[in-house]
């Protein structure tokens, strides 16, 4: 059974006039271009095809809103770092992605990070754009499962020494589920 069963596509935003309503609780998923926020979405939500992925970096290019339960949403972002949208295009997320900081229902992000590259100055400043101490970070190291489990489990430890208890952080393999029940626990415990 799904922990999310009624989970559905909600809207896109490309405008800050397009923004839900300011109410309930809501998650943000960001990470560099290809980390593999689409496919962790789909796993904590137990959909093939919840969000969209791609080969292609970049794919993600509005904020894509998926309502869990009422009054319960995750926001999928656009990647940051290479990315195949046009400048102009990348040039209109800032705005977004700042008033989606300001929301009072934004309760917490999660960071998504390709375990075989780890942590960069990049997500180092998304943790800081997370703001205040309320609003949890939650790493996810995803493709976990291209590494050995001595790799992955090196790459745990750097990344919690790195973090230094800024945020907690887990290994996730979309496509064998490993790490999927710790990552909608730590979901639900931050909506």
């Amino acid at each position: 059974m799904s922990r999310f069963p009624t989970v559905h596509f909600m809207l896109s935003v490309a405008a800050p006039a397009q923004f839900p309503p300011d109410e309930g609780a809501e998650v943000a998923f960001a990470g560099r271009s290809n980390a593999g926020k689409s496919s962790a979405i789909n796993a904590l939500t137990q959909r093939k095809a919840l969000a969209r992925t791609s080969k292609t970096p970049g794919q993600t290019r509005l904020l894509n809103y998926f309502e869990l339960a009422p009054g319960q949403r995750i926001v999928d972002l656009p990647g940051y770092g290479y990315a195949s949208a046009p400048p102009a295009e990348r040039a209109k997320w800032a705005p977004l992605i700042d008033r989606l900081r300001a929301r009072q229902s934004l309760r917490g992000l999660f960071l998504i990070v390709d375990a075989r590259r780890g942590m960069a100055e990049e997500d180092e400043g998304l943790m800081a754009w997370a703001g205040p101490a309320e609003r949890r970070v939650h790493v996810l190291l995803t493709k976990a499962d291209k590494l050995t489990r001595n790799e992955a489990r090196a790459v745990l430890v750097a990344a919690e020494r790195q973090l230094a208890g800024r945020a907690t952080a887990q290994l996730l393999s979309a496509h064998s589920g490993a790490g999927v029940p710790e990552a909608q626990r730590a979901l639900l415990a931050m909506l």
